[in-house]
């Protein structure tokens, strides 16, 4: 039955009402929090709640990583305290970038208009959530019908010059896609483009949603954009503190008009945390809704006339999640899957699918990719499709490349490592990658640069992939082309040869601050939905990078063969011994399973040569599943090596051991760097810094 006018403004009381019961069931700890706050301590939550907020603020390019190298590496500073901290920064220091992201954000919100009796009347604001997909209140648009009734606009805001902006109306199309449940007061519908125009998200932008765990603390702001009264865009902004997390709603304080419902509620990073769907109203002891002159208020005195104590959104994870359960046909499955990789709802849909077509022989892969596995795009991180040699009709060997005899008086040698995930790349054009970007740090230090003639290149790509994916035989038969990277993280471990990968797994999450007991802060799906009880760790850690789970999963994947094999080890050790200079001294700069692969290959090298510096970068070093398992086991200076310099960067997921604590390592520097968002963990940004390029150009002849 199509809702009436007066059955939505049931619907908008009966919102109100059980958001104030809400409020009144969380007083205790609103209180609470409160106390805290009033005692000083700026975000009164969990430290595991702080940790991983830290973390997403580094990752999601909240707060420079040099204003965290800066400023926590100043004076010594325990985790919790330096987690604080970092929030702390973040809400002090916005940079410029804070005002056209807002704008940006902003321009994705919409009012909803309703059609009735000839007249337009403003209705609510929404926001596009994809290509094609607008989220706003249930109460908003509760059912399809209704939905008919209403229309968007975008752009209805003044100009920068206090001037009215062009207003776009975009027809809604609940015919294509409507969802909506009442308890969470959700609704997402499809909105129709412009006539041969594009979609609606392609003018305006969407909002990324996530699942992931991180993106809001107790005491922290948020900033609200909408429509309020149906009038044009506002904001509220900074004086908006989160009181109270429940399971599926939040608390917080904001300068909001009913009006707002269906408007995002947004971190200062301009992530979507919550949908706001109601004011708390206050009431007398007899439950009666309070004017703002403290009388009880009737049908007629209108919403601006109460008493609003607090508001209420609903958290973005419980939205996803319900989604996740919804049985759709596949157009509507798609359209929800547009919604990007970071809702985890293409992971938790692809058990419905019907298995992909047969992979073609030129492919794009993700880096990280599983060979027979299709996996997705890694955010940020530009996607290769090998070109054969037969199409350049040149032949371009795959193999080690030794320096010029001549370079550094024939006396000194300079090494680069390689890691995982190299087996498609050509060596030639990898030493010129990674010689760019040390030239780029030698500039910077007015130090001169190198030719890449002179630097020799082991490389065991193609060798380590060839042993690596001869061992997937005996997972082919359950179907990894159709699994998620959970679940193709339990055949990894069931097929570790020690039985580590788990250990590895998991002892890498903690270290990035994985709450041990029990997901209570975790906005990730749990196990049920995704499969596999190696989907919290993996989620954790996508969550505090840029790096996907399946290039986690099959990271450690390869570190865990390597270590745990010894013919996988010793064919990659003999790989690298076959392009090594056998005297003069040894400069052995080494990246991420190089790191692990040259503290290995120091036990190997010949009597006359003699390692001068070692340089390992974006290194796993530091997890114990990992240096426990190396030929000389456990934490150790490295062999007859002189100097060792260890770069991480606070923001890589595979240096998550970093820096290098444990006194059985010995004398070495540390050198924390301030990478590029997206470029976390890639050689070039590493040594690309001043103070790395010096470490090795200063040991080297001119």
């Amino acid at each position: 039955m199509p809702v009436t006018d007066r059955s939505h403004k049931e619907l908008h009381q009966q919102a109100a009402d059980e958001a104030a019961r809400r409020y009144q069931d969380s007083a205790a700890e609103r209180e609470r929090v409160e106390g805290r706050m009033a005692a000083g301590v700026r975000f009164p939550d969990s430290p595991d709640a702080l940790a991983v907020r830290a973390d997403r603020i580094l990752d999601r390019g909240g707060l420079s990583p040099s204003a965290v190298v800066a400023d926590i590496h100043r004076e010594a500073m325990d985790l919790p305290n330096a987690n604080e901290r970092i929030i702390d920064l973040s809400n002090e220091l916005q940079a410029w970038s804070f005002l056209p992201r807002g704008v940006r954000a902003g321009a994705t919100v919409a009012r909803i208009t309703l059609r009735r009796d000839g007249r337009e009347l403003p209705h609510g604001t929404g926001f596009l959530v994809s290509p094609r997909l607008l989220m706003t209140n249930h109460h908003v648009l509760p059912d399809e019908a209704f939905a008919r009734t209403c229309f968007a606009e975008f752009n209805a805001q003044v100009t920068a010059d206090n001037l009215p902006d062009t207003v776009v109306r975009m027809e809604l199309d609940p015919g294509t896609f409507f969802a909506a449940d009442r308890r969470l007061d959700f609704a997402l519908v499809a909105v129709k483009p412009a006539q041969d125009g594009p979609a609606p998200g392609e003018t305006f932008g969407w909002n990324r949603l996530s699942v992931q765990m991180g993106k809001l603390v107790l005491g922290e702001k948020v900033n609200i954009i909408g429509h309020p009264s149906g009038r044009l865009k506002e904001i509220a902004l900074r004086d908006n503190a989160v009181l109270v997390r429940l399971d599926d709603f939040v608390h917080y304080t904001t300068d909001t008009e009913p009006g707002n419902s269906g408007s995002p509620v947004f971190n200062d990073q301009w992530e979507v945390v919550a949908l706001h769907h109601s004011g708390v109203p206050k009431k007398d002891d007899q439950g009666r809704v309070l004017r703002k002159d403290g009388r009880a208020w009737q049908q007629g005195d209108g919403d601006d006339a109460i008493e609003w104590v607090a508001n209420e959104g609903v958290r973005i994870s419980s939205i996803l999640k319900h989604l996740a359960g919804l049985d759709l046909d596949p157009a509507r499955r798609a359209l929800l899957a547009e919604m990007g990789p970071d809702t985890g709802l293409d992971q938790a849909m692809s058990a419905a699918q019907a298995a992909p077509a047969a992979q073609p022989e030129r492919t794009n892969a993700a880096p990280g990719a599983v060979p027979g596995v299709t996996t997705p795009p890694v955010p940020g991180v530009p996607v290769t499709v090998p070109i054969t040699e037969s199409e350049t009709g040149t032949q371009r060997p795959r193999v080690g490349l030794r320096a010029r005899s001549t370079a550094f008086g024939g006396r000194q040698h300079l090494v680069f490592l390689h890691g995982r995930d190299q087996q498609e790349k050509y060596p030639d054009e990898l030493r010129l990658s990674w010689t760019a970007g040390l030239n780029r740090g030698l500039t910077l230090a007015s130090m001169p640069t190198l030719d890449p003639e002179d630097v020799w290149f082991p490389f065991y790509g193609t060798r380590l992939h060839n042993l690596v994916s001869g061992r997937e035989s005996t997972a082919e038969p359950i179907g990894l082309d159709r699994v998620s990277a959970a679940t193709a993280a339990e055949v990894f471990a069931a097929e570790s040869p020690t039985g580590s990968y788990e250990r590895l797994l998991y002892e890498a999450a903690a270290r990035a601050g994985m709450p041990q007991n029990g997901p209570a802060t975790t906005e990730g799906f749990g196990s049920g939905l995704v499969g596999g009880a190696l989907h919290r760790p993996l989620s954790w850690l996508a969550a505090r990078s840029d790096l996907d789970e399946w290039t986690i999963a099959t990271f450690l994947r390869d570190v865990d063969l390597y270590l745990g094999d010894s013919a996988v080890r010793e064919a990659v050790l003999d790989c690298v011994m076959e392009t090594m200079p056998t005297s003069g001294e040894l400069v052995l700069v080494t990246h991420s399973l190089g790191t692990v692969v040259g503290m290995d290959l120091l036990n190997r090298l010949p009597d006359g040569l003699d390692p001068i510096l070692l340089v390992t970068a974006g290194s796993p070093l530091g997890l114990d599943g990992v240096n426990e398992r190396l030929l000389t086991r456990g934490p150790h200076q490295p062999p007859r090596v002189r100097d060792w310099v260890n770069v991480w960067c606070p923001t890589d997921a595979v240096a998550i051991g970093c820096p290098l604590e444990d006194e059985r390592w010995g004398k070495l520097t540390q050198l924390a760097v301030p990478n590029g968002r997206d470029r976390a963990h890639k050689i070039e940004e590493y040594l690309g810094h001043r103070n790395a390029a010096q470490e090795i150009r200063g040991v080297l002849r001119p």
